[in-house]
């Protein structure tokens, strides 16, 4: 059974803001370059056998620091890239509450498809293809590090637990963040979710002045 550990990129200066998708250029800020660096030393003596990243900048900067400690080349998997949002690329999340899509995204998230862009059903088949194939290529207990985005994440685990894809925002995946599943044989294994450096929760948001 291979042990595939899902990396979610760092922060930057987009995604909080609107939705980066695969826009080009979107690179880890000062936070994020300290979150992965945070994150590579705290798997140091991790038996990591190989790093698989999305090809996009964010992806690729949160692998290196992890590739550097253990002397270990980043291999690009097109597996593992952010969504296709299309034509919604791009656009502020306060553009987005005023598309009916952006409101079934969050209702009934099996029944989209972005214009111009994937289906998230699309997205989760293309996801758990990757994983599978890559934990079909190494042997059992093999240690491999996938860096990819929030929400391929959310839907490999929705898939891999049997939750349905309409509720398979019902869990976070933090920047920076490691999720661990074993995958083989036998029946698959969540082993942590969401593992953090730093634990952070939500914060009210800042009062209106009177």
């Amino acid at each position: 059974m291979a042990i595939l550990l899902l990396i979610r990129h760092g922060d930057n200066d987009v995604f909080k803001t609107r939705i980066a998708g695969r826009m080009p250029g979107v690179h880890l800020n000062s936070a994020g370059l300290q979150q992965v660096q945070a994150l590579a030393d705290s798997l140091t003596s991790a038996p990591i056998t190989a790093i698989y990243s999305s090809p996009m900048d964010r992806a690729l900067e949160t692998a290196a620091p992890l590739a550097a400690n253990h002397s270990l080349e980043v291999s690009v998997h097109p597996g593992l890239i952010e969504v296709d949002y299309g034509r919604l690329q791009g656009r502020t999340y306060k553009q987005l509450k005023r598309l009916k899509i952006w409101k079934l995204v969050h209702e009934q998230p099996s029944a989209v498809t972005f214009p111009e862009g994937e289906s998230l059903s699309g997205v989760m088949k293309r996801i758990v293809a990757a994983l599978d194939g890559l934990a079909c290529q190494y042997g059992d207990h093999s240690l491999i590090a996938c860096v990819t985005h929030g929400d391929l994440i959310r839907l490999a685990v929705a898939h891999y637990l049997g939750i349905p894809l309409d509720h398979y925002q019902c869990f976070s995946i933090a920047t920076a963040s490691i999720t661990t599943l074993v995958l083989g044989k036998n029946r698959p294994q969540l082993l942590n979710l969401n593992q953090v450096n730093v634990l952070e929760w939500p914060k009210p948001p800042p009062e209106k002045p009177s």
